[in-house]
Parts: C-alpha cells; sequence; structure tokens
C-alpha cells in the first residue's frame, strides 16, 4: 500500500513539473479579447485597437502563431503592444499562462 502511494505521489509530482516548466517564447503582444486578429475591432492600426481592448477590461496577452499565452506582467507590455517580443518565465501548457520572469523586445 504505501509502495502504490509513493508511485502515486511521484507521478503527480512529475506531471505538476512537466506542467509548469520554465521556458521562452518569442511571439507578438496582443489583447486576450482579440488575440491573433484585430479585424473584429475595426480599429487600426493594431496597437490602437489593443489599448481600446484594455479600456474595455482585457488583459495583454502573446500571440505566438498557435497560442494566445494570458501573462501575469500587465505593465512591462505596454511598452510592447503590437510588437514581437520574447517572454521567459514559468509556462502552464494547460492553461495557456506564462508568469512572467523577462520581457524583451524580439531580435
Amino acid at each position: 500500500m504505501k509502495k502504490k502511494i509513493a508511485i502515486s505521489l511521484a507521478a503527480a509530482a512529475l506531471a505538476c513539473a512537466a506542467a509548469d516548466e520554465k521556458k521562452s517564447i518569442t511571439g507578438t503582444i496582443t489583447d486576450s479579447m482579440c488575440g491573433a486578429d484585430h479585424t473584429a475591432m475595426k480599429v487600426k492600426p493594431d496597437e490602437k485597437c489593443i489599448k481600446e481592448c484594455l479600456k474595455m477590461g482585457f488583459k495583454y496577452a502573446l500571440w505566438d502563431g498557435r497560442t494566445v499565452w494570458a501573462l501575469s506582467d500587465q505593465k512591462t507590455p505596454a511598452k510592447f503592444a503590437a510588437k514581437k517580443v520574447t517572454v521567459t518565465g514559468t509556462v502552464d501548457e494547460t492553461k495557456q499562462t506564462i508568469q512572467v520572469d523577462s520581457m524583451v523586445a524580439a531580435k
């Protein structure tokens, strides 16, 4: 019985470790409403659309070409709206979130 519990706990720990992994992801700063496509808002340029969406209560996000990632840091992205960045932090693939450690302009 103790062996089964120990194996179950080890498996759970591995699953948690796999879910939360430090990574760098490059993409474009966007907002949680529009994501990859700002055409529905009919506000140009994209940077202005992002700012309008934030006024409505949406959050900064990162679009990497496949996924819209929720970002824990909501201050740093302001200077990168609609620009390409590299975000480094703890990534939770299941929840599609990044606990941001750093954000820099992509090269």
